[in-house]
């Protein structure tokens, strides 16, 4: 079929859009269950290791199949995941994830297509860094802000003390960058494998 002006299989853009839908309804799931081990509860939750993936979807179907159809793959993705994501999770949670994700993949789209003809790891690793920015700050904002569960004051080993929501999501970002830069071993391997845009043949591989 022809979808944003290029000729993409309906089985080959499904891939993108389940991933998409899997990642974000797990992460939902998982951000509410802390990190136990070594004391991180009051740090991390499972989600800032699920949700990154979403980013490494988003820039290889960005970069094979362009920013146009990335677009259309991330308003799919977006609306079956907030229908799952309200039965996984609370309504709350899924609206703040749907909107925090709209936005993040959104951003790391159009940061992606500015950097495509750049150096190979600059574009994914530069998309990643701000979407993640951005879908941190909402999303933590949007769903836990004046939750009493998650608003008691934490004071950290630096001697600083915010509301638990603001701890997590500091070190959720911080996670989300780790695995920004080790995504970039699995973008960088299948890079070859998925050739470039047409509208962009020239770029650095």
């Amino acid at each position: 079929m022809k979808l944003a002006g290029a000729e993409v299989s309906a089985a080959r853009l499904a891939v993108p859009v389940i991933a998409m839908m899997a990642v974000v309804a797990t992460s939902n799931v998982a951000v509410q269950y802390p990190v136990e081990l070594f004391g991180l509860q009051e740090a991390l939750t499972w989600g800032a290791f699920t949700y990154p993936v979403a980013f490494l979807v988003n820039d290889l179907t960005n970069r094979r199949f362009g920013p146009a159809v990335a677009r259309q793959v991330v308003y799919f993705g977006f609306a079956l995941a907030v229908v799952l994501s309200i039965w996984l999770a609370t309504p709350r949670i899924a609206l703040a994830s749907g909107t925090a994700f709209l936005v993040g993949q959104l951003l790391d789209i159009s940061v992606f297509n500015r950097l495509r003809r750049m150096s190979w790891w600059q574009a994914p690793l530069a998309g990643s860094f701000f979407g993640s920015a951005l879908d941190t700050a909402l999303f933590f904002s949007l769903a836990f802000a004046g939750d009493e569960a998650m608003s008691f004051p934490v004071t950290y080993s630096t001697g600083i003390t915010v509301p638990l929501w603001v701890g997590l999501a500091f070190f959720d970002f911080l996670v989300k960058v780790g695995c920004a830069l080790l995504s970039l071993v699995p973008y960088g391997a299948l890079m070859g494998w998925l050739k470039p845009w047409g509208g962009t043949q020239s770029v650095a591989r």
